[in-house]
């Protein structure tokens, strides 16, 4: 049973290591070249469309759902500008200035185009260049925002599109006091009106209306879309969706992998009246969300002459009537995705399951409770890290009664030791009546044989849940510790190799194993030399060896992982220790760490 109890440990081990190392050495490579052949292949967007309307546009279809692609093909085109300050300069704009965005919208066209966020840096140097979202095409990354109208298959209307130049009513600054409204006439009877507001911190709200002048009445279908041209640099971990995704309705989560949608060409789900959709990176996002209760069909799209991929949304159809006003309004959603601001926009505008643009994962039920946690600690203490150690002493205190219960049942194992080796003496090879005589055994002395593995098996949900706080959560990102601990986000930045800097070099990333891996390495061996070695020449290796494989793999992985897994080995450690001594068992520590400092005797026949 012992035996047994050690496989399953490390089937589990082995399992993780296959699975980490899968992704570290086959995935990220083959998403890098991937990655580099589509941005050889990256062109611009689409050609001038005058007043016929945006071409990317969604269409209305015959039949609703047909999943049949409805965007107009587009003509290729190259990057018109070296820089990304080019293409801002080449039109004109009005500024977009909050507390947490800055920007401006492109008079041409009438779409948000550039953004960036005031408060998120590209490093934790606060002199860093903020981050950038949006950028207008024709720049290196084109990522933007875009909204209009579409007619029914033949109708006779001139609509704006991306190459209409809009003009400015009222303010010519958006701010989250002064909205900013935007006109275009057609010259044909119909006056179009785009208005932009934003609050405080990045929800858009964007309202389309149509005012008719002419003798007839107009239907339109209003749209929105988010365009981003060519395939983004992503993580490529597997735990993370990076990519378009979407909520919509009682069908809930779809999310789209950009690989996907590019063997799929068009991807729609079928029409709703509540949920959202967009394109999220690992830490920002920009989404469309049409007015809970109001129906609209939700599109993915992928174009193989452009490389763009798009998310869009089409409305239900609007009539203006002669001499009347049509009106619709929707959300956009563009910033950093911060767990209460998706929380509180969920409940103050109704985005149905809004949270769910943080990627929480399987182990939602326990990730976001950690993260409320940490977070609730942070506001505590100022230090995410000193978070995390107080986050793991309360598991600690959580679990103690079954980790208690495993220890004793341990301790237990030690005391029977010698009646143990009689039974398997006694019996010899007759493994039968060896493991009646056991479990006869057992049941007398009250032990669990697979109480030891308990610990293991509680810490590994919980490690997941808090690996998944640490990588996708916004808040953790540039969150600094203590010394030279400055992301936690971030691996440990110092390495043995360069002796922690004090040679002037630069290893490779493969020998980046600094201070914080080193110590948990440590604790990971003294936490195995604990229990006695495994009878098992092979098992003897492979547990001595694991805290060696797990020091060198961990070193890349966020520094607040490593340091909690250090701190728990620490409090595992200490609570074995003090358990096993008050049951009386003998702690192995010592007895397990002698024959690594003693010189083996020379074999019988060995010469000096």
């Amino acid at each position: 049973m012992i035996s047994e109890n050690r496989n399953t440990i490390l089937a589990i081990v082995l399992s993780l290591i296959v699975l980490l190392g899968w992704q570290y050495f086959v995935a990220a490579p083959q998403l890098e070249r991937k990655q580099a052949q589509l941005e050889a292949q990256q062109q611009g967007e689409a050609g001038p469309q005058a007043t016929s309307g945006n071409p990317d546009a969604p269409q209305p279809s015959v039949t609703p759902g047909d999943g049949t692609s409805a965007q107009a093909p587009a003509t290729g085109g190259q990057v018109g500008f070296a820089n990304r300050q080019q293409a801002l300069a080449a039109s004109s704009r009005v500024s977009i200035d909050t507390p947490r965005l800055e920007g401006s919208v492109n008079l041409t066209g009438g779409r948000l185009d550039d953004l960036r966020l005031k408060d998120y840096h590209e490093t934790v140097n606060k002199s860093s260049p903020t981050i950038v979202l949006f950028s207008p095409s024709g720049s290196p990354d084109p990522y933007y925002s875009d909204y209009g109208w579409v007619a029914d298959a033949g109708a006779d209307v001139a609509l704006p599109g991306p190459n209409t130049v809009w003009s400015i009513e009222g303010d010519a600054t958006l701010t989250p006091d002064t909205p900013l409204t935007l006109t275009w006439d057609n010259g044909a009877g119909l006056t179009f009106k785009r208005s932009f507001a934003v609050d405080e911190n990045y929800m858009f709200t964007v309202t389309q209306s149509v005012e008719n002048t002419s003798a007839d009445d107009v239907t339109l279908h209003p749209y929105g879309l988010i365009a981003r041209h060519g395939t983004p640099e992503t993580t490529g971990f597997f735990i993370l969706h990076e990519g378009l995704l979407g909520v919509f309705g009682e069908e809930g989560l779809k999310e789209v992998d950009y690989d996907d949608l590019e063997e799929e060409g068009t991807i729609r789900p079928a029409k709703v009246d509540q949920g959202w959709l967009g394109i999220t990176d690992k830490y920002w996002a920009a989404t469309l969300i049409p007015s809970p209760g109001e129906e609209f069909q939700p599109s993915f799209r992928h174009s193989t002459t452009t490389g763009n991929f798009q998310t869009d949304f089409l409305g239900t159809s609007v009539t203006v009537p002669a001499g009347g006003t049509g009106e619709t309004s929707s959300y956009l959603f563009a910033g950093a995705k911060e767990t209460k601001l998706l929380d509180g926009y969920e409940e103050a505008l109704g985005v149905h399951r809004f949270e769910l643009l943080i990627d929480w994962g399987w182990f939602y039920f326990l990730t976001k409770p950690m993260f409320f946690a940490i977070d609730w600690f942070f506001h505590l203490t100022g230090n995410f890290g000193v978070a995390i150690l107080l986050v793991t002493v309360i598991v600690k205190l959580i679990f103690f009664p079954l980790a208690n219960k495993s220890y004793v049942s341990m301790s237990k194992m030690k005391l029977v030791q010698p009646q143990m080796t009689e039974i398997r003496e006694k019996y010899g090879d007759d493994r039968q009546k060896q493991q009646q005589a056991l479990m006869e055994l057992y049941k007398k002395e009250k032990i669990n044989p697979l109480a030891g593995c308990l610990p293991i098996l509680i810490q590994i949900p919980v490690f997941f849940s808090l690996y998944k706080v640490l990588f996708v959560t916004i808040e953790m990102r540039h969150a600094p510790f203590f010394g030279w601990i400055r992301d936690l986000s971030a691996p440990d930045p110092t390495t043995i190799f360069n002796l922690f800097g004090l040679i002037p070099w630069d290893p490779p990333q493969m020998l980046m194993l600094g201070v914080w891996p080193l110590l948990m390495g440590i604790t990971m061996f003294i936490q195995m030399k604990m229990n006695p070695a495994p009878p098992d020449p092979t098992q003897q290796m492979i547990f001595t060896w694991m805290p060696v494989i797990f020091t060198f793999m961990l070193a890349s992985f966020p520094a607040g992982l490593v340091i909690y897994w250090a701190w728990n080995n620490t409090l595992s450690v200490t609570q074995q220790y003090v358990i096993m001594r008050r049951q009386g068992a003998k702690v192995e520590l010592w007895d397990n760490l002698r024959p690594l400092f003693k010189r083996k005797k020379p074999a019988s026949g060995d010469k000096n």
